[in-house]
């Protein structure tokens, strides 16, 4: 029996290879149609992987507070509206209500007033410039609490993080990113060394770990590269370069305040919202995901009771954001996972058409093989082994095709493609059954042929 079958399979192969061309053509259907479906679940899981990476970069179940910018010709429509409602033509500038600005204290109050909420993370961001051992370079400074790490996912590569003396009495130390490490501390170790960031000289106390990021990630999430940035207590910030929320006399440059029955309104005439703002923003991580909406629906209301009813600042949730944007994106994969399995049906229909063609052209074959001694079934498993070997082969050379293809689009335009095992056995499954399935007919046409028939046929 088993001989049978190799005497079956033998005769398959001889058809196959004597139609080599016929064959080639046959079965770039299926090639195309392996090779779209990798490189299509290749960049759906590329896609995936970049979704991860920036659910790590902005935390997880976290809410970003931070002040509200308007450029100056949205205040001027503003300034306009509140001079027909008040009609005082003689006013050029928008009134706003008088607010505080985000602060230390909203920070506090936010963590201890609201039971939702596991950690607060407030952050003041300064551009200086870093100098040591005759280099320098422009970075950011960023002022934070010990929450900021466990927020964000970052850990140490050596070093220790702030104790409580150093957050407490603003010590002038920092932790560095893994850039600054390799820019001025490429030969040496960077623990206990000095630092001068602006005016002031800090003391390295430890290293963050490398992280990759993308660029593109960083700017539309509003996040810092942690590779270039030092961190230092936000203490050490407000006490050793500049608190904004003190009143000098540049605090009164360029503002006016105006004093009437309904109380105090200050008139912004440089637009600058940084001065008033204690702290750049502050990130709120909620306990449960499900606490999300209704925490950012009572941080609204509780920031503008303590901004004196002012809308200055601005609540936005990154992880909705992105859920949003991995939603996009599933959408567009199974587009065009679609598109790359209507290219497989093409080559399925393909396989089925030339060989409904091959059983025409053999038919006298066929009642040879019939007066020999040949069955119905194995006239069946002759043409479904021929359809069979075509549709393998094209998934062979259609997994290659796709694996290069994944490469190059990474290569060519930069989209992260992760070519998964499971992707190569399902496209190489799903051509075998494709020339299984369609090549189905044609073998049982060819074993319905009667013998007398098919002898005299030319």
């Amino acid at each position: 029996m088993f001989e049978r079958y190799i005497y079956i399979l033998n005769i398959a192969w001889e058809a196959v290879f004597i139609n080599k061309f016929r064959s080639m053509l046959t079965a770039l259907g299926i090639i195309f149609g392996v090779a779209a479906v990798i490189a299509m679940m290749a960049i759906g899981r590329g896609a995936q992987k970049e979704i991860l990476d920036q659910m790590k970069l902005v935390g997880v179940n976290n809410i970003v507070i931070s002040y509200k910018t308007e450029n100056k010709k949205s205040a001027q429509k503003s300034d306009n509206s509140a001079q027909s409602q008040t009609k005082d033509n003689s006013d050029s500038k928008q009134a706003k209500k008088f607010s505080p600005g985000l602060t230390l204290q909203d920070a506090i109050s936010i963590k201890q007033l609201i039971p939702t909420v596991d950690k607060v993370s407030p952050e003041v961001i300064y551009e200086v410039d870093v100098i040591r051992g005759g280099k320098k370079s422009a970075t950011k400074l960023t002022g934070i609490t010990p929450d900021f790490f466990s927020v964000f996912n970052l850990d140490l590569l050596q070093g220790e993080m702030f104790n409580e003396e150093q957050l407490k009495d603003g010590k002038p130390v920092c932790i560095i990113g893994s850039t600054i490490k390799s820019h001025f501390f490429s030969k040496e170790n960077p623990l206990g060394k000095e630092i001068k960031c602006g005016p002031i000289w800090l003391t390295v106390i430890g290293v963050l770990r490398n992280r990759e990021v993308n660029q593109q990630a960083l700017e539309n999430l509003g996040i810092s590269d942690y590779n270039n940035t030092l961190y230092t207590p936000i203490q050490t910030l407000l006490l050793r370069y500049k608190d904004r929320s003190l009143v000098t006399k540049n605090s009164f440059q360029g503002t006016q305040y105006i004093f009437s029955g309904r109380g105090i309104t200050i008139v912004d005439n440089e637009n600058d919202n940084t001065s008033r703002n204690q702290v750049d923003k502050i990130v709120v991580q909620v306990k449960e995901s499900k606490m999300m909406k209704p925490t950012t629906e009572v941080l609204k209301r509780m920031l503008l009771r303590r901004h004196a009813g002012a809308e200055d600042v601005e609540i936005k949730v990154p992880e909705l954001l992105l859920k949003t944007e991995e939603r996009t994106r599933d959408i567009f994969n199974m587009v065009l996972g679609a598109i790359a399995s209507i290219s497989l049906l093409i080559g399925g229909i393909g396989i089925m058409n030339i060989m409904l063609a091959s059983v025409m052209e053999r038919i006298k074959e066929i009642g040879i093989r019939q007066a020999i001694g040949a069955t119905k079934r194995d006239i069946i498993l002759q043409f479904l082994t021929e359809a069979t070997m075509i549709s393998i082969t094209g998934g062979l050379i259609g997994i290659i095709l796709g694996i290069a293809l994944s490469k190059l689009i990474m290569e060519l335009t930069q989209i992260t493609t992760i070519v998964s095992i499971w992707s190569v056995v399902i496209s190489f499954g799903v051509s075998a059954t494709v020339g299984i399935a369609f090549g189905f007919m044609p073998a049982r046409r060819a074993s319905q042929q009667e013998p007398v028939a098919s002898l005299r046929h030319e």
